[in-house]
Protein backbone atom coordinates (compact mmCIF):
# COMPACT_ATOMS: atom_id res chain seq x y z
CA UNK A 1 0.00 0.00 0.00
CA UNK A 2 1.48 3.22 -1.10
CA UNK A 3 0.55 6.47 1.53
CA UNK A 4 0.31 9.89 0.05
CA UNK A 5 2.20 12.14 2.22
CA UNK A 6 0.93 15.06 1.00
CA UNK A 7 -3.10 13.97 0.98
CA UNK A 8 -2.28 13.45 4.96
CA UNK A 9 -0.51 16.57 5.25
CA UNK A 10 -3.70 18.54 3.27
CA UNK A 11 -6.39 16.79 5.48
CA UNK A 12 -4.38 17.65 8.43
CA UNK A 13 -4.43 21.55 7.20
CA UNK A 14 -8.23 21.43 6.79
CA UNK A 15 -8.73 20.23 10.36
CA UNK A 16 -6.50 22.47 11.55
CA UNK A 17 -8.82 25.38 9.64
CA UNK A 18 -11.80 23.62 12.10
CA UNK A 19 -10.13 23.37 15.53
CA UNK A 20 -11.80 25.18 18.07
CA UNK A 21 -8.16 26.83 19.13
CA UNK A 22 -7.82 28.01 15.57
CA UNK A 23 -11.81 29.65 15.32
CA UNK A 24 -10.94 31.55 18.42
CA UNK A 25 -7.99 32.69 16.95
CA UNK A 26 -9.44 33.88 14.01
CA UNK A 27 -11.89 35.46 15.87
CA UNK A 28 -9.72 37.12 18.09
CA UNK A 29 -7.77 38.58 14.69
CA UNK A 30 -11.54 39.67 13.12
CA UNK A 31 -11.52 42.05 16.62
CA UNK A 32 -8.27 42.91 16.02
CA UNK A 33 -8.77 44.45 12.26
CA UNK A 34 -12.14 45.84 13.04
CA UNK A 35 -10.56 48.52 15.15
CA UNK A 36 -8.15 50.41 12.81
CA UNK A 37 -6.28 51.78 15.83
CA UNK A 38 -5.26 48.65 16.84
CA UNK A 39 -4.87 46.84 13.82
CA UNK A 40 -2.07 49.78 13.15
CA UNK A 41 -0.33 48.97 16.06
CA UNK A 42 -0.50 45.50 15.69
CA UNK A 43 1.20 45.42 11.64
CA UNK A 44 3.44 48.15 13.56
CA UNK A 45 4.81 45.49 15.96
CA UNK A 46 4.81 42.61 13.49
CA UNK A 47 6.91 44.80 11.29
CA UNK A 48 9.22 45.78 13.90
CA UNK A 49 9.49 41.79 15.12
CA UNK A 50 10.10 40.77 12.11
CA UNK A 51 13.20 43.72 11.09
CA UNK A 52 14.71 43.09 14.18
CA UNK A 53 14.25 38.96 13.67
CA UNK A 54 16.55 39.82 9.98
CA UNK A 55 18.92 42.00 11.98
CA UNK A 56 19.77 39.14 14.64
CA UNK A 57 19.64 36.13 11.76
CA UNK A 58 22.37 39.28 10.27
CA UNK A 59 24.21 38.82 13.17
CA UNK A 60 23.79 42.81 13.21
CA UNK A 61 23.53 44.42 16.68
CA UNK A 62 20.22 45.95 17.88
CA UNK A 63 20.78 50.13 17.70
CA UNK A 64 19.31 51.70 20.48
CA UNK A 65 16.79 53.47 18.65
CA UNK A 66 15.61 49.84 17.67
CA UNK A 67 16.01 48.91 21.54
CA UNK A 68 13.30 51.85 22.66
CA UNK A 69 11.20 51.75 19.55
CA UNK A 70 10.77 47.81 20.21
CA UNK A 71 9.85 48.86 23.96
CA UNK A 72 7.70 51.42 23.43
CA UNK A 73 5.62 49.32 20.94
CA UNK A 74 5.43 46.45 23.42
CA UNK A 75 4.04 48.86 25.96
CA UNK A 76 1.21 49.98 23.82
CA UNK A 77 0.82 46.23 22.56
CA UNK A 78 0.45 45.12 26.54
CA UNK A 79 -2.22 48.02 26.86
CA UNK A 80 -4.07 46.58 23.96
CA UNK A 81 -6.84 43.96 25.20
CA UNK A 82 -7.67 42.87 21.82
CA UNK A 83 -4.38 42.56 20.79
CA UNK A 84 -3.36 40.32 24.28
CA UNK A 85 -6.32 38.30 23.31
CA UNK A 86 -5.08 37.50 20.24
CA UNK A 87 -2.00 36.96 21.62
CA UNK A 88 -3.83 34.48 24.06
CA UNK A 89 -5.56 32.42 21.73
CA UNK A 90 -2.03 32.75 19.56
CA UNK A 91 -0.60 30.80 21.65
CA UNK A 92 -3.06 28.23 22.80
CA UNK A 93 -3.09 27.22 19.12
CA UNK A 94 0.83 27.35 18.72
CA UNK A 95 0.96 24.70 21.71
CA UNK A 96 -1.07 22.28 19.45
CA UNK A 97 1.61 23.18 15.96
CA UNK A 98 4.36 22.22 18.78
CA UNK A 99 2.25 19.18 19.24
CA UNK A 100 2.16 18.24 15.87
CA UNK A 101 5.50 19.10 15.21
CA UNK A 102 6.83 16.52 17.78
CA UNK A 103 4.96 13.51 16.47
CA UNK A 104 5.97 14.63 12.93
CA UNK A 105 9.48 14.91 13.77
CA UNK A 106 9.69 11.56 15.90
CA UNK A 107 10.68 9.29 13.08
CA UNK A 108 13.87 11.16 13.06
CA UNK A 109 14.17 11.57 16.65
CA UNK A 110 13.79 7.92 16.99
CA UNK A 111 16.79 7.09 14.17
CA UNK A 112 18.74 9.71 16.07
CA UNK A 113 18.36 7.82 18.90
CA UNK A 114 20.20 4.89 17.84
CA UNK A 115 23.48 6.39 17.57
Amino acid sequence: MTVNIYDSANQIEKEIRELPEFLALKEAFEGVKADEATFKLFKEFQTLQMELQQKQMQGQEFSEDDAKLAQELAEKVQESDLINELMTKEQAFSMIINDLNRVIMKPIQELYAEV
